[in-house]
Order: structure tokens, then C-alpha cells, then sequence
């Protein structure tokens, strides 16, 4: 240690006073470190306690009896996040048929179950339930609620109630010249990208693979629905695109691609909505460390516009005077000409959920019927022949009247929406506050609970040999003893209200395309991609297209 004499004079020089200096210009030196120091040990500590000690608390302590129910990963009765990186891989559903092989109820996350047996469609989804909707629509919607994520059960009431008459079926006469108006339109598309005949055993060339069906049949659904809901000509068909105006708030508008938007939409927020107390910061984080999240959630805002534009552009026409006999007219007024005195926020939601769940399952649907009866060249053949049977040489698109109680037409349209549902995903449900009976056991309150389309529809003791394409399963007595069990619509109450004009779409389209052409896909072996969002969405299906020949030919 230095003599005294080499430190600065000082007033008191002895030892405790020496020491004391030193550690106090020391600590003061290292409080802001320290400070720092601290501040993220008690964040370290907050942070594993939240994320990791409550939950392990929380998932011993067992308070709604939910351990018994084996878990879909191993860390699924803790959190939230498996089920997430589930939704990334792209096909959720498929990993839970895979442990509903095993297990009838499986625990999907913390406070979540997903169920696989038959008897949960009518605990979960019947007329009588007594489960609700689920927070995941909470999360979702927009300022105000639409018919498809409204919560509040008097609330939905009153929505059916407005649009039930709309969509009757004894509208669809009302409508059907719509839906004839822009299958003609798909079918000149079609005849303009007519090749020649395919060679028996010979494989379509790349050049000739001119029709995207899955595209054209999307522009074919969102035109009709635009048609059928707003009284708009989008003009996709004659195009042969889906550029469409999208509106800001502050009124400026741009072109967007109108599926790019949608599908776009859907992937943000199937993929992230799981974890419903983090929905909202894992949306903000996201656009933030990923370019891919940031370029989505752009297109989100495209999507926004694209609701605002529609809605704005028919309520203009509305204020000047157009008398329009379509669904937005339900939305302004009752059938006696009262108005409904919705607010704007709440008009633009139903327009959304019209233009959305209007358009892109029905697509699919339209998609995997072509897709499967072109694998199935047995099943196609016996369709045609009824079609054949029924429809007169001449007549370019089938109508509706004639095709409407077809057996076998309905049946392919069934099965390939059995097999393929175009919404895969588990419409979760909560049950009521004192819980509720499922599958005969007691569920505590506030608890999500799901049944996936896809994995109800593989049930093999209603559906025997379920990854079998066989559409006479559907016939007869014993086709319509499978009803209950098919839920490609969902069921109950809240059973999809546009059933009646995805049918019409569907019939319609598909019976004048088979009559008028030929088709194949690139290879006999050859599939789509698909990816789970909320619909099983299948990827683009190039086709070869050429004119059939007429009976007077064959």
C-alpha cells in the first residue's frame, strides 16, 4: 500500500475515512451498470416465472381436470406456442388425425381440446349446444362483428335474422341468372384456351396446360358473389385477372390482387391467433424481425381496402337512388322496406365476410371436385353420362332447374368436400362458464373445444375406407344417414348461412364444364400443393382443355 503522504491532503486522514472514499467513488462509478444489472435480472426472473414456473404451476394444480386428456406435443398442456409452429408447418389438421387415431380428445394447448369422434359434432355444434363461439373471434374482428365471429347469441340472432331471407333458397331463382351470366363468361374464357384433342396415353405438353383452373374458378366465385352481393361486374372473367380497387381510409385508392390479399389475410392470422393474450403483441413483434410477416401484413391493409372499396362503391349507387336486388339491400332494410339502421363499421363487415367465405371456399370446393373425378376417370365417366342424360346437346350452361336434384352430381360435390373439406380447421368453441357434457364427460367452463372438418370426416365407423374417393357412399338412404356427420358447412345455429349458393355455384359450374370439354391434368400421378390457413388451400391445378365431341360425333 502507498505511504499516506502520496494520497492528496485531505482534512481527516485516517484509515476508515480512506476506505470509505474509495467505496463510495466506486459504487457511484458502477450504479448505472448495476442499476441495468438488476433491471434484467427482475425481467429474467418476471420472464420465466410468466412463461415457465406459472404455467408448470398452473398445469399440476389442474384446476379444470384437463392433464387426464393426453397432450398433442409434449408441451402442449403448457403452452400455446406447439400448437403455433404446428399452424407454420402448413397443416394442422393433418397432425391432429394422426393423434386422434389414438385418442378420441386430445389437448391442443393449455386451455384447449380438440375432439375426433362423431357424437362431439352434436355436443360442440348441435342446434342445442351449449358452447359459443370461441375468444379466437374476439381476437379477429374488426371494429364491429359480422355474422360468421359475432359472440353474443341474441346478437347473431338478430344478424340471421336479417340476412336469412337473402339467402333462402327460394332466392336462388332470383339469382341464378347471375351465376348463368358468369359461367358463360368462364366458358368463352375457356373456348378461346381450347387445345386439340389429347392422344389416348400421351401426356399433356406444358404449353398446352392453358387453364389455371384453380385460379379461374376463384375469379368465377368472387365475381359471382360481387354480383350476387353488391350488384358489381368485378370483370375478372373477361380479363383474366383479379386487379380490383383498394380503398384507405383517407379515400386514396390503388390496384391490389384481390387473392393475394385474401390469402395473404388468412395465412397471418391462422398462423399466430392461437395464443389468443398474445394474438395482438405477436402481430406487432412480427412485423417487426420478419420481412416475410411485414410484406403479409401489408397485403392485409390491401385486403381492408378491397372490403372498404366494395362497400363504399354499392352504398354510393344505393344513395343515388338504384333500386339493386341483392344481399346489401338485406343489410340496408327488412324485406317490408324498414330500415336496419346498422351502423357503417358493422355493413362493412358483413360485406367482408360475404366477399371473403363467399368466394374462396367455394373455390376450393369447385377445385377438388374437378381435381378428384380427373384422378378418378370411373367416377367421372358416370357423371357425365348423367349429365348427358339430362342435358341437351346445345345448351352451354346447365340449368340450375334441370341439375339441381341430380344424385349423382351431388354426391361427387359431397365427396370431394368430405374428403378435401375447403375449411379444415377446428371452429373452436367455448363452453359456458359451468361448463358443458362432451363425448359424456364433464368440460369445466371457459374452455376451447374443436372438432377439425378433416379429421370428423375420416371417422371410419361412418365413413368406411375415408381416404377413398367413392362417391356413391352419398347415395340412397345410407348416403343420407351420413348427413349429420358432414360438416364441411359446419353445423347447428351456426351452420354456414351460404350453403343454398355455394350448391348453385358448384352445380351449375361444373355440370356446363363437363358437358362442353375434355380435361387432364399434367401427369396421372400428378397433386397440388395445399396449405392449411383457416381452408385447405390448394395451390395453382394447370390444365388441358379441348372441346368434347357431341353425341352426333361419338
Amino acid at each position: 500500500m502507498p505511504p499516506l503522504s502520496d494520497f492528496p491532503p485531505m482534512q481527516h486522514v485516517g484509515s476508515e475515512y480512506l476506505y470509505e472514499t474509495v467505496v463510495v467513488k466506486s459504487l457511484s462509478f458502477n450504479t448505472p451498470t448495476m442499476l441495468g444489472f438488476m433491471f434484467s435480472l427482475v425481467a429474467l426472473a418476471f420472464g420465466f416465472s410468466y412463461l415457465v414456473i406459472i404455467p408448470l404451476v398452473e398445469y399440476f394444480r389442474d384446476p379444470k381436470g384437463l392433464r387426464k386428456y393426453p397432450n398433442l406435443t409434449f408441451l402442449s398442456g403448457l403452452s400455446d406456442v406447439p400448437f403455433i409452429y404446428e399452424a407454420h408447418k402448413g397443416f394442422r389438421s393433418h397432425a391432429l388425425l394422426k393423434a386422434h387415431e389414438k385418442h378420441p380428445v386430445v389437448r391442443i394447448g393449455p386451455n384447449a381440446l380438440s375432439f375426433g369422434t362423431k357424437e362431439a359434432v352434436k355436443d360442440i355444434y348441435g342446434h342445442n349446444t351449449r358452447c359459443g363461439k370461441d375468444l379466437m373471434y374476439k381476437e379477429l374482428a374488426g371494429s364491429h362483428y359480422h355474422l360468421a365471429d359475432v359472440i353474443d347469441k341474441p346478437d347473431h340472432a338478430r344478424k340471421r335474422k336479417m340476412l336469412s331471407s337473402a339467402y333462402a333458397i327460394k332466392n336462388l331463382e332470383n339469382w341464378e341468372h347471375k351465376v348463368v351470366d358468369m359461367t358463360a363468361r368462364l366458358i368463352r374464357a375457356f373456348d378461346a384456351r381450347c387445345t386439340s384433342p389429347l392422344k389416348q396415353g400421351e401426356r399433356p405438353v406444358e404449353q398446352d396446360q392453358t387453364v389455371d383452373y384453380r385460379m379461374w374458378s376463384n375469379l368465377f366465385t368472387v365475381c359471382a358473389i360481387a354480383n350476387i352481393g353488391l350488384s358489381e361486374d368485378l370483370g375478372f372473367l373477361d380479363r383474366g385477372d383479379d386487379l380490383v380497387t383498394s380503398e384507405a381510409v383517407d379515400g386514396t385508392t390503388k390496384k391490389v390482387h384481390f387473392r393475394e390479399c385474401l390469402h395473404a389475410t388468412a395465412w397471418v392470422q391462422s398462423n399466430l391467433v392461437w395464443s389468443y393474450n398474445w394474438y395482438q403483441t405477436l402481430a406487432k413483434l412480427s412485423k417487426l424481425v420478419s420481412p416475410t410477416y411485414r410484406l403479409k401484413w401489408k397485403l392485409n391493409e390491401g385486403w381492408d381496402g378491397i372490403v372498404r372499396n366494395r362497400a363504399t362503391t354499392r352504398f354510393k349507387r344505393y344513395e343515388a337512388g338504384e333500386k339493386l336486388d341483392d344481399f346489401f339491400t338485406a343489410i340496408l332494410h327488412d324485406k317490408s322496406g324498414a330500415p336496419n339502421n346498422l351502423e357503417w363499421g358493422e355493413m362493412v363487415a358483413e360485406v367482408s365476410i360475404m366477399m371473403n367465405a363467399g368466394s374462396d371456399t367455394t373455390a376450393i370446393a369447385m377445385n377438388n371436385a374437378m381435381y378428384l373425378l380427373l384422378k378418378h376417370p370411373q367416377h367421372l365417366k358416370r357423371l357425365r353420362e348423367e349429365l348427358d342424360e339430362t342435358l341437351e346437346d346445345d345448351e352451354v350452361v346447365a340449368p340450375y332447374d334441370k341439375v339441381k336434384q341430380l344424385p349423382f352430381l351431388r354426391a361427387c360435390l359431397d365427396e370431394s368436400m368430405r374428403l378435401l373439406p375447403p375449411t379444415t380447421f377446428g371452429l373452436p368453441r367455448r363452453t359456458p362458464p359451468e361448463g358443458a357434457p362432451i363425448l359424456g364427460d364433464y368440460i369445466a367452463g371457459d374452455t376451447t373445444v374443436s372438432m377439425s372438418a378433416y379429421v370428423a370426416h375420416r371417422d371410419s365407423s361412418v365413413f368406411p375406407d375415408p381416404e377413398v374417393y367413392n362417391p356413391e357412399r352419398w347415395l340412397g338412404e345410407e348416403g343420407k344417414e351420413l348427413q349429420p356427420y358432414f360438416v364441411a358447412f359446419s353445423a347447428g345455429a351456426r351452420g354456414c348461412i351460404g350453403r343454398n349458393i355455394s350448391y348453385l355455384e358448384q352445380m351449375v359450374l361444373l355440370a356446363s364444364l363437363l358437358h362442353r370439354y375434355e380435361f387432364a391434368l399434367p401427369h396421372p400421378e400428378w397433386e397440388p400443393i395445399r396449405r392449411e390457413n383457416f381452408n385447405l388451400s390448394p395451390g395453382p391445378m394447370p390444365l388441358k382443355v379441348w372441346m368434347r365431341k357431341s353425341a352426333d360425333e361419338a
